[in-house]
C-alpha cells in the first residue's frame, strides 16, 4: 500500500474512533444523549443520510398511533421515502383527519401509497378486527411499527378486564404481532419505547400495576416490558420470521408530552427534539439494512444500546418467560403453539 492510501486509512480510523468516543460520552450523560444535542451531534459525527433518502420503494409499513406526534412524523417520513404506509388511529374521524393531514404535508402524489385504518388498542376486539382485515388481503407487511401509547393519570380497566396502560402498550401490541406473523414472515417489528423504562425492573406480576397506581411507574413498567418482549420474540422465533427491534426516540416534543408532562416540557424546553428527530431511528429501523444484523436489540440514535443502566433493573431468572406466559393468557393467543 502506498503512503497516501495508508495515511487516508489511518485518518479514517482516527475519525471513527473519535466518533465512537464522543457517542459514548454523550450516552453516559443521559441528558445530552436523550436531548436534541445527542441527535444533532451524532448525525454529524456519523454522517447520517437523511431518512427520506432511505429506499422505501416497494415496502409496506403499518404505523400505529399515527394521528399525531412520533407516529405522524414516522408515517410522513416513510411516505417521503417512497414507502406504502397504513396509518392507524383510534376512530374513523381521527383516521380521516390523519389521511388529510398526511396528504397535505407530503403532497397529493402520496395518496396512492397511503391508507388509514381504525385500531383502538383499548379493545382487543378492535385489534382482532384490524388483523383479520390485513390477513384477508393476503399481502405481505414489510414492517410493523408499534408506536401508539399514552401516559394515563388514573388506573383504568378496559372492557377486556385489563389495566389500560398495560393493555395499550403491551398486551394489544403482542396480540397484533401474533396475529400478523403470517404476513410479517420476512419483515420487521419495531416497537417505540421510552427512556422511562430505564427506571423499571421487569416483573411480570407488576406489569399491570396491581399495587398503588402511579402514572410514571405504570408507564415505565409497560415500556420495560416492551424491551423485554422484543428480545423474547427474537429468541423464541430464532430467526424464523420477522426481526424484532425496539427504538428509544429520545426526548421529543409531542402533543402527548405537552399533555402528560407539562412541567418536564417547560423545564427541558429547547433541548427537546422535534418529532422528526425523534422518529429518525424508528424510520431507520424500518427501512435500513444495518439493523437486520443485530435483531432483538434496543436502539437509540441508530446505535444499539444497553437495555439496562442500573444493575437493580436487571431481571430475575424466569421473568421474561413469565411475562410471555402472562400475555398468552391475557390475550388468549399463543403465537408459537401448533396451529
Amino acid at each position: 500500500m502506498s503512503p497516501l492510501p495508508r495515511r487516508a486509512h489511518a485518518a479514517s480510523r482516527v475519525r471513527r474512533g473519535f466518533a465512537r468516543a464522543v457517542d459514548a460520552a454523550l450516552e453516559g450523560t443521559v441528558v445530552l444523549s436523550f436531548s436534541r444535542v445527542g441527535s444533532v451531534v451524532r448525525s454529524r459525527l456519523h454522517g447520517w443520510a437523511d431518512p427520506v433518502a432511505l429506499s422505501g420503494a416497494g415496502c409496506r409499513v403499518v404505523v400505529t398511533g399515527a394521528s399525531s406526534g412520533l407516529g405522524y412524523a414516522t408515517a410522513s417520513t416513510l411516505l417521503a421515502a417512497g414507502a406504502e404506509v397504513l396509518a392507524t388511529a383510534r376512530d374513523e374521524a381521527k383516521a380521516e383527519r390523519t389521511r388529510a393531514a398526511l396528504a397535505d404535508a407530503c403532497g397529493p402524489e402520496t395518496v396512492r401509497r397511503l391508507d388509514v385504518g381504525v385500531l383502538d388498542l383499548d379493545r382487543l376486539s378492535s385489534v382482532e378486527a384490524f388483523a383479520d382485515a390485513l390477513l384477508a388481503e393476503g399481502r405481505p407487511i414489510d414492517a410493523l411499527v408499534h408506536n401508539a401509547g399514552a401516559l394515563l393519570p388514573e388506573r383504568e380497566i378496559t372492557v377486556d378486564g385489563l389495566e389500560r396502560t398495560y393493555q395499550v402498550h403491551v398486551a394489544a401490541p403482542f396480540l397484533l404481532t401474533a396475529r400478523l406473523l403470517p404476513r410479517l414472515a420476512a419483515g420487521r417489528v419495531v416497537t417505540v419505547t421510552s427512556g422511562g423504562m430505564y427506571a423499571a425492573k421487569p416483573v411480570a406480576a407488576l406489569v399491570d400495576s396491581p399495587d398503588r397506581y402511579r402514572p410514571l411507574v405504570a408507564y415505565a413498567r409497560a415500556k420495560r416490558a416492551q424491551v423485554t418482549l422484543t428480545a423474547e420474540w427474537q429468541r423464541r422465533l430464532g430467526g424464523e420470521g420477522p426481526t424484532f427491534h425496539v427504538a428509544h426516540p429520545g426526548w421529543a416534543d409531542t402533543p402527548g408530552l405537552a399533555v402528560s408532562l407539562p412541567g418536564f416540557r417547560r423545564a427541558v424546553g429547547p433541548l427537546l427534539r422535534d418529532a422528526g428527530e425523534g422518529a429518525d431511528t424508528i424510520v431507520w429501523l424500518a427501512l435500513a439494512d444495518e439493523p437486520a444484523a443485530q435483531p432483538g436489540r434496543l436502539w437509540h440514535d441508530r446505535r444499539p444500546r444497553a437495555a439496562h443502566r442500573l444493575p437493580v433493573t436487571r431481571p430475575d431468572p424466569g421473568e421474561a418467560d413469565a411475562l410471555w406466559r402472562r400475555l398468552c393468557r391475557d390475550t388468549g393467543v399463543d403465537p408459537l403453539a401448533p396451529a
